[in-house]
């Protein structure tokens, strides 16, 4: 049986979902409500399969998804409209309302990517610097929340057709000109 992180704002969203995928006998499911949570259960039980949100309490669940180890997989379960949002290409998107035979398959499929086989490769540290430092400048230039600079430059990246360190590049271009790339 496959352990499964099932991590919600709302805790009814996370027991529909572990009720949904416990019923197969496939999964056992732990629930989160928080992204330090899910961390911690990552760590501490070495899990692999997480099944999400858009956000959660105390940030989104793509940056979640930037700091989880490589060998995680990341289900993101949304309305198609926050789905959108998500410029993190190794994260599999699934639109809400869902039902339960796309959740199912979904995670069957989330399990298979752990199983061995290559797991979607994500942003390098310095990359992941780089739109650190976007979203910090974003911050005091343009006194945005960090949610905010996230998202300014997620649609940034999503308009130009560009990967978030490329967009996180941009910004700090416009707003530091001469600044050393």
């Amino acid at each position: 049986m496959r352990q499964v992180i099932v991590a919600f704002e709302r805790q009814s969203n996370c027991d529909r979902l572990r009720e949904a995928l416990e019923s197969t006998g496939e999964f056992t499911c732990l629930t989160c409500r928080s992204a330090a949570q899910v961390k911690r259960t990552v760590g501490k039980l070495r899990l692999d399969l997480v099944v999400c949100g858009f956000k959660l309490a105390d940030e989104s669940c793509e940056s979640l998804f930037y700091d989880l180890p490589q060998r995680c997989a990341m289900l993101m379960v949304a309305p198609q409209a926050q789905l959108d949002l998500c410029a993190a290409a190794g994260v599999l998107k699934l639109p809400a309302p869902v039902d339960r035979r796309s959740l199912l398959a979904s995670v069957r499929l989330l399990a298979q990517l752990t199983q061995g086989r290559e797991v979607p490769v994500r942003r390098s540290e310095a990359e992941q610097r780089l739109v650190e430092q976007a979203k910090a400048a974003l911050m005091d230039q343009n006194g945005m929340t960090e949610e905010q600079a996230h998202r300014f430059l997620q649609k940034r990246s999503m308009n130009r057709g560009a990967r978030l360190a490329d967009a996180a590049r941009q910004v700090l271009d416009e707003i530091t000109p001469g600044r050393d790339a």
